[in-house]
């Protein structure tokens, strides 16, 4: 009864729980009132825990998706403005060559291998951005967006709050997309102030590792992991930076480790949006 219950709405468990109190056998009623106090007791419990759960477990559904729906409208709104950046490099860039097309080719072939590159990584935030599936409420966004040269100092603002952090870099991933340099810099930052926040860790690492079109971000710490009860929802925290990487056709994972401490390693695809 109490697995109907978690299972199915109402309308279908009381019919459920109906059925099974039909057949009780003779011998609980005339067995005395105890006997039947029991056997409806049993099964209208049966139903009140399954029905507990099925709305404890509809209320953390309904908790995961206003996260991701927040998560991804943070998300257009920033990708709103890498795309912008490139529109306008493309315009300029247009203009530059329609003016010199006649007198200076060079330049206007120059001015033609920008857009071609702006283009590109415009596609490659475009896909991310419609993936959101997100509205613009029109708050503006003021200054450039974040990337991995902004590292360093989200490593020294965290350092000069008490936690060292050591940061190492493999690869050129500062030539990467906008889009994909926005998400990596916003899954270590979310790494780092869980890690001052929950964790209470005395020391971080950060591996930041381009290779083959592939972007991958491990940010450890020693600290331990936050507690938190069976059944409860994963941290907001968690859930966005899993749905950076998910934008971007990556993956993330994030947990404690055996020896102690927590680990968040991030996988984002590169080389296909390119």
């Amino acid at each position: 009864m109490a697995y109907v219950a978690r299972l199915r709405p109402p309308r279908y468990s009381l019919v459920t729980l109906g059925l099974l109190l039909a057949p009780t056998p003779w011998k609980l009623v005339t067995g005395g009132w105890r006997d039947l106090l029991l056997a409806v007791t049993a099964l209208g419990l049966s139903w009140t825990l399954g029905e507990l759960q099925r709305g404890q477990a509809q209320r953390r559904c309904a908790w995961e998706r206003q996260v991701l729906a927040a998560e991804r409208e943070r998300i257009s709104r920033e990708l709103h403005d890498v795309v912008a950046h490139h529109v306008a490099v493309i315009a300029v860039q247009a203009a530059a060559a329609e003016d010199v097309f006649d007198e200076q080719p060079a330049q206007a072939r120059a001015a033609l291998a920008a857009i071609d590159t702006a283009a590109r990584s415009a596609l490659t935030e475009l896909r991310a951005m419609l993936h959101a599936l997100a509205v613009d409420d029109g708050s503006e966004q003021g200054g450039p967006q974040p990337g991995l040269a902004q590292l360093d100092a989200l490593a020294d603002a965290v350092r000069a709050v008490g936690l060292p952090v050591t940061l190492h870099r493999e690869g050129d991933g500062e030539a990467l997309p906008g889009g994909v340099q926005l998400s990596a810099y916003r899954i270590v930052q979310e790494s780092l102030t869980n890690a001052l926040r929950h964790g209470h860790a005395t020391r971080a690492d950060v591996d930041v590792h381009y290779r083959d079109g592939v972007l991958r971000l491990e940010v450890v710490n020693d600290g331990p992991a936050p507690a938190r009860r069976p059944g409860t929802p994963t941290g907001r925290g968690i859930v966005g930076m899993r749905e950076q990487a998910r934008l971007l056709g990556g993956t993330l994972d994030a947990g404690p480790l055996p020896a102690g401490g927590f680990r968040v390693h991030a996988r984002l695809p590169v080389g296909a949006g390119r």
